[in-house]
C-alpha cells in the first residue's frame, strides 16, 4: 500500500557529633534506675541519712531532692578520679585541644558499647567544643549553636553547673533545690536520650500534601510497570509454549494453554487494555484460529476492504519508519530522472495516493522547465474500488495544478502477465520508474503457486525497461520460515511497531484502535493462515536481493547523502531516540530501538 503525509508531511547527626554515655560499671557503682536513666542506690541514701529521725515524715518530693542532692555530692566526691559522664576514662588536665578534638564520637550508638571499655571524650564533637586547657576538665568551651539540638545542649549546659559548681559540700538540701532550674522530668528524659541509642535518620516529611501524593503515586506507578512488564512478559511466554505445542502437533495442550491465557487475560481484550495486552489478545486469537480453522476470527477478506486500506493509510501517515520508506523511494525516483523532461510513474498499489503529493511538490520546485509527469494506477481486473482510484487521481491533478506541475492520471486494470508498455501507454523519451511500497509481499510465490505469481510479476517489470524501480516492505522472515520461526519473527516484529506507535499516537485514540485492529489483521493472517489465504509473506533485504537478482535487476546501493536527509526529515517529523534511520546491505532502513521495521532500495 503506498501512502504519504501530503502537503503537512514534514546518618543524621545526634548531639553534634558525640553525646554523653553512662557506662555499665557506672551503673552497677550506683545500682538501680532513678527516672530517666540515672543509676543510684537507694540504700545507700538511706543509711548515710540515718540519723536524721525526721526522715520518714518528710514529703515525697522532698526525699526526692534529698536524694538527688546527695548523688551531685557523690559524683563531685568522685570526680578527680574519673569523669562521672564517662567513668571509664580518666581526664587529665594536661589533654590538650588537639588531642580532645580528636576524640570525636563516629558512632552516635555509643550506648551499646561493652562493658569495661573505655568511653571515649564525648564533648570532643568539635575543635570549638574542646576542653580548656588548665582549667576544669569537665568544662565545655563555647560552641557554635546548632539550631537542632540547642535545647539538649542548654540542659546539658545547666546539668554541668549543678555538677561542677557545687563548692561548698556542706550544702543543705534545700539550697541544692533552690538553685536547681531542671526538673526531675527533665533530669530523666535528659539522661535517658544519652544513655539509650539514638533512633535512626528518619526521611524528612513531605512539605506538601501534593509532593506526598504525587511521591505515592510514583511509587504506585513503578509498581504498576513492573508488574504490567512481568504479566507480558508472561503472557508472551505463554503464547511461544502454544506456538511450539501447534507445531509440534500437540492442539490439545496447545488449546489448553490458549485457554487459560484468554481467560486471564479476558479483561484486555480488544477494546481494553493497554497495546501490549492488545496484541497478545489478537495473537491469542489467531493461534485459536489456526487450530480451528472454522473460526470465524481474521478472515483473509478483511485484507481487502476499504476499511483496511483506510486503516492501512492511516498507519503510513503515523509511522515515521513507514512515511520514511515512502520518502526515500520518491527520492530515488527524484535523483533517477533529474534531467528527464518527461516521467513515468507507474505503481501497483497506489492507495490514496498521499506518495505522490510530496513528489508533486518536489517537482513543482524544480527550475523550469519542470518535467511533465505521468502517474499510472495498476488494478488486477477483479479488484474493488476502481471510482476510488479515479478519485485519488483528480486530487492529484489539482494539486499539480497549483504547483505548477502538467501530470497526467490514468488506471489500468490488467493482470502482470498482460502488461506491456504500449497497455502502460509508456512513450518514448519518458523515463519510467516503477514503485513497489509494501506491495510486492502480498503476491503469492513459489511456496504458494507453481506458477509464482511473484517472480512472474518481476520478470514482466523487467522487460518494460524501467529507468529505476524502488523496492519497500516491511523487514520481517515471515514467508518461508518454519510456523514456530515465522511466530516469533511476527510477535517480535509487532510488538516493536506497537510500542513504536507510542511516540506517535495517543493510547487510548480512536486513530490508535484503527491502526491496532489494521496491524492485527497482518499479524493474524501471518500466524492463522496458510497456502491462498495467507497474503502476508513479508521478506527480508537479503531475500528480495536473492529475489530480484533472479529477475534480472541490479542492486543500486543507496547514496550516503540519501540517509543523511532521512535523518533530518526524522528530525523534522518525529524528534524520538527510539527512532533511526541508517544505511545497511545497500539499503535505507529505518526502525525503532534496535529493530528495523521498514527497508528501501533502489533497482535498475
Amino acid at each position: 500500500m503506498s501512502g504519504y503525509p501530503g502537503e503537512d508531511f514534514y546518618g543524621s547527626p545526634c548531639l553534634g557529633a558525640g553525646g554523653l554515655a553512662v557506662n555499665n560499671s557506672f551503673r552497677i557503682q550506683y545500682g538501680p534506675q532513678l527516672g530517666g536513666g540515672v543509676a543510684v542506690d537507694p540504700t545507700t541514701i538511706v543509711s548515710q541519712r540515718a540519723d536524721h529521725s525526721t526522715a520518714t515524715k518528710r514529703s515525697l518530693a522532698e526525699l526526692q531532692q534529698q536524694q538527688r542532692a546527695l548523688f551531685l555530692r557523690s559524683v563531685k566526691q568522685r570526680s578527680h578520679q574519673t569523669s562521672p559522664i564517662s567513668p571509664l576514662s580518666p581526664v587529665s588536665p594536661e589533654i590538650s585541644t588537639a588531642s580532645s578534638a580528636s576524640s570525636v564520637i563516629r558512632n552516635p550508638a555509643f550506648a551499646a558499647l561493652p562493658p569495661r571499655q573505655a568511653a571515649p571524650n564525648l564533648f570532643s564533637a568539635a575543635p570549638s567544643a574542646a576542653l580548656i586547657p588548665g582549667g576544669n576538665p569537665l568544662r565545655l568551651r563555647e560552641a557554635e549553636p546548632d539550631s537542632a539540638h540547642c535545647k539538649m545542649r542548654n540542659r546539658l549546659q545547666e546539668l554541668e553547673r549543678q555538677l561542677l559548681d557545687d563548692d561548698d559540700d556542706g550544702h543543705e538540701e534545700g539550697d541544692c533545690s533552690a538553685a536547681s532550674t531542671i526538673t526531675h522530668s527533665e533530669w530523666s528524659e535528659t539522661m535517658q536520650s544519652l544513655v539509650s541509642p539514638p533512633a535512626p535518620p528518619q526521611k524528612p516529611l513531605s512539605p506538601s500534601p501534593t509532593t506526598s501524593s504525587s511521591s505515592s503515586s510514583n511509587s504506585s506507578a513503578s509498581c504498576s510497570s513492573n508488574s504490567n512488564i512481568t504479566t507480558a512478559s508472561a503472557a508472551k511466554q505463554q503464547l511461544l509454549d502454544a506456538a511450539t505445542a501447534i507445531s509440534e502437533g500437540n492442539m490439545e495442550s496447545a488449546t489448553a494453554v490458549l485457554a487459560a491465557l484468554q481467560q486471564a487475560s479476558s479483561s484486555s481484550r480488544p477494546p481494553g487494555g493497554n497495546s501490549d495486552q492488545r496484541l497478545t489478545a489478537y495473537l491469542a486469537q489467531a493461534l485459536m484460529s489456526r487450530i480451528n480453522p472454522s473460526d470465524s476470527c481474521f478472515p483473509v477478506a478483511e485484507l481487502c476492504t476499504n476499511d483496511h486500506v483506510m486503516a492501512s493509510q492511516m498507519l503510513y501517515e503515523a509511522s515515521p519508519c513507514f512515511k520514511l520508506g515512502f520518502m526515500a523511494a520518491n527520492h530515488i525516483i527524484l535523483e533517477a530522472t533529474r534531467n528527464q523532461g518527461k516521467i513515468h510513474v507507474v505503481d501497483f498499489e497506489i492507495g490514496q495516493g498521499s506518495q505522490y503529493m510530496t513528489l508533486i511538490h518536489a517537482l513543482g520546485e524544480r527550475q523550469c522547465p519542470k518535467p511533465a509527469v505521468k502517474i499510472t494506477a495498476v488494478n488486477d481486473p477483479g479488484a474493488a474500488f476502481p471510482e476510488a482510484l479515479r478519485a485519488v487521481g483528480d486530487r492529484l491533478t489539482k494539486l499539480a495544478e497549483r504547483v505548477g506541475v502538467s501530470l497526467r492520471f490514468g488506471v489500468v486494470c490488467r493482470k502482470a502477465a498482460d502488461l506491456s508498455r504500449d497497455a502502460l501507454g509508456c512513450e518514448e523519451g519518458e523515463a519510467l520508474a516503477v514503485n513497489f511500497a509494501f506491495r510486492l509481499h502480498k503476491v503469492p510465490d513459489e511456496s504458494v503457486s507453481t506458477a509464482n505469481p511473484r517472480d512472474e510479476l518481476l520478470r514482466v517489470v523487467k522487460r518494460l525497461g524501467p529507468t529505476v524501480v524502488t523496492l519497500v516492505e516491511q523487514e520481517m522472515n515471515a514467508n518461508t520460515a518454519p510456523f514456530l520461526a515465522r511466530f516469533n519473527e511476527v510477535q517480535s516484529y509487532y510488538s516493536a511497531l506497537y510500542e513504536s506507535l507510542d511516540a506517535t499516537m495517543g493510547r487510548e485514540s480512536k486513530e490508535r484502535r484503527v491502526v491496532e485492529e489494521c496491524l492485527a489483521r497482518k499479524a493474524a493472517n501471518c500466524v492463522a493462515r496458510e497456502g491462498r489465504e495467507r497474503v502476508e509473506r513479508c521478506e527480508v533485504l537479503g531475500k528480495w536481493r536473492a529475489r530480484m537478482s533472479m529477475a534480472g535487476f541490479q542492486h543500486k546501493p543507496i547514496p550516503p547523502h540519501l540517509t543523511d536527509s532521512m535523518r533530518v526529515r526524522l528530525n523534522s517529523i518525529r524528534p524520538n531516540p527510539g527512532f533511526f534511520v541508517k544505511e545497511d546491505n545497500g539499503g535505507a532502513c529505518f526502525g525503532w530501538k534496535g529493530r528495523v521495521l521498514a527497508v528501501a532500495s533502489a533497482w535498475l
